[in-house]
């Protein structure tokens, strides 16, 4: 220990001892100054323990709506892999920017044709939506239709999706102009015994919802007892597995082929031949319609399209879109979304673009800026925070009103939270999310105390079952109701 020239170790040792004291007080009083703007000091002894999860990843973020305090956070700075979770900002981006109706195409009504601007919509030709308004307006019309291949500018999968869950219904092909919702539906029917004849057995009908043109084989392992269709990963070529069901369907998604597909699906609903173009007409010129040539398989964002009078069909009500994009979790709904809105904003179809706008402006003030790369959270590349959900659903609840939000949510009981907190249905509003290994849930609760508490729980790298984590999770959440 060095020491002055003069003077007691004992009297130096407490003035030491004194101005490492006042730092330390000064350093405890700026960090409460930075972060208790936005959280609470935690209590030594943890009273939101979640058991059964010691060997996962775990961040839980709880907020106060009534006390305008955060009640807790366990790891609520960090980043999570968030799954389905991630649609809740698509949600947001969709409430914000596409209005009370979505635009279900851009058009623009030459002296002898039809030119149609896709605008991302999901519905058209969806089974969920009877009326369709875009597909009336192409029959009511007699002019030549052309598709124009003007702002598509993705990728038919979103970056980092598992590319061998190509097959699988929740992971259809993004585009410009989605049909039938990208899936073909495949149904085996058997007809069985009739009273007069117990034995008879013909072999099942197998037909595809639309009907389509494109190559189907059969296979010829007559191990296989399921009825199953996988098509080929590079085209739309389709091997049917016959099984012992009486009934059976499976969608099967499509390859888009940019325009091509929905160009040649359309065409029997519309009942003529529809074209594909990159060109479009500049009414503004005098004497008449001109056409205006892109350079490129895409059109240019800006003068040309602007100099077009484009109008507008709308078709479905937001809401309607919304609703089974959170209930049952559509990835392709939330893609689609996310989409639209880079459309409306943009004039451009891009995540990335889009994205990038969102975060300087309307979530600019998110506690942590996250790593954001899709709509629908199919991608592992996505990171959150469980203080963004948090921020965000606050944003949501002050900007759309909480009647809206329990509209559009899951609750106990109904949607993706079917076989959960049935009990006292009705008072948590949450979206689910799951991928392997990650199980999240973010959304409002309302606690016998009569508190609003908006919450965050992420679950990463569990190596447990799905539905465990799930019931913990739902034990939690019930605890919280009760004590809260």
């Amino acid at each position: 220990m060095i020491m002055p020239k003069s003077g007691s170790p004992i009297l130096y040792l407490q003035k030491v001892s004194r101005n490492i004291i006042f730092l330390l007080a000064g350093v405890s009083f700026l960090h409460s100054c930075t972060s208790g703007k936005q959280i609470n000091s935690q209590p030594k002894e943890n009273p939101f323990n979640i058991t059964g999860l010691e060997s996962a990843h775990l961040g839980v973020s709880i907020y106060d709506a009534s006390a305008n305090a955060f009640l807790y956070n366990s790891q609520g700075d960090k980043y999570f892999t968030p799954a389905s979770n991630t649609k809740l900002f698509s949600l947001y981006a969709g409430m914000k920017w596409l209005g009370d109706s979505l635009t279900g195409a851009g058009y623009v009504d030459a002296d002898t044709a039809l030119f149609i601007f896709p605008a991302g919509d999901p519905t058209l030709l969806h089974r969920d939506f009877r009326k369709q308004p875009v597909i009336d307006f192409f029959k009511q019309s007699k002019k030549r239709i052309y598709l124009v291949d003007a702002n598509w500018y993705e990728n038919p999968w979103g970056m980092g999706w598992s590319w061998d869950d190509y097959n699988d219904d929740y992971m259809p092909e993004r585009s410009a102009l989605p049909v039938y919702g990208n899936v073909i539906r495949w149904v085996q029917e058997k007809q069985g015994p009739s009273k007069q004849n117990q034995s008879f057995d013909p072999s099942p009908t197998i037909y595809s919802v639309p009907e389509v043109n494109w190559k189907v084989k059969f296979t010829t392992d007559k191990s296989q007892q399921q009825f199953f269709v996988k098509r080929r990963m590079s085209e739309n070529i389709f091997e049917v597995t016959e099984g012992n069901e009486a009934f059976k369907q499976q969608d099967v998604p499509f390859i888009t082929n940019g325009l091509a597909s929905a160009a040649e699906l359309l065409k029997d609903t519309v009942g003529r031949e529809i074209f594909i173009t990159n060109q479009f007409p500049r009414l503004s010129v005098p004497g008449g319609p001109t056409i205006v040539a892109f350079n490129g398989p895409h059109a240019p964002v800006g003068q040309e399209k602007e100099d077009a009078d484009i109008k507008t069909i709308h078709s479905q009500p937001v809401d309607s879109l919304f609703l089974p994009m959170m209930s049952r979790s559509d990835n392709l709904f939330a893609e689609q979304t996310l989409l639209m809105v880079s459309n409306e904003k943009l004039g451009m179809m891009n995540d990335a673009r889009i994205i990038d706008t969102l975060l300087k402006t309307d979530l600019k003030e998110l506690p942590q800026k996250p790593s954001w790369v899709d709509g629908s959270g199919l991608s592992r590349f996505n990171l959150f925070t469980p203080q963004d959900f948090v921020w965000l659903l606050r944003k949501m609840k002050d900007e759309f009103g909480m009647d809206r939000m329990k509209r559009l949510l899951p609750t106990g009981g109904k949607g993706t939270l079917a076989n959960y907190y049935k009990q006292d249905s009705g008072y948590v509003f949450a979206k689910t999310g799951s991928l392997t290994g990650v199980i999240c849930l973010s959304g409002y609760l309302y606690t016998q105390k009569n508190h609003l508490l908006i919450f965050s729980i992420l679950v990463n790298n569990d190596v447990n079952p799905a539905s465990a984590a799930r019931r913990e999770i739902e034990k939690f959440v019930t605890s919280l109701r009760k004590n809260y």
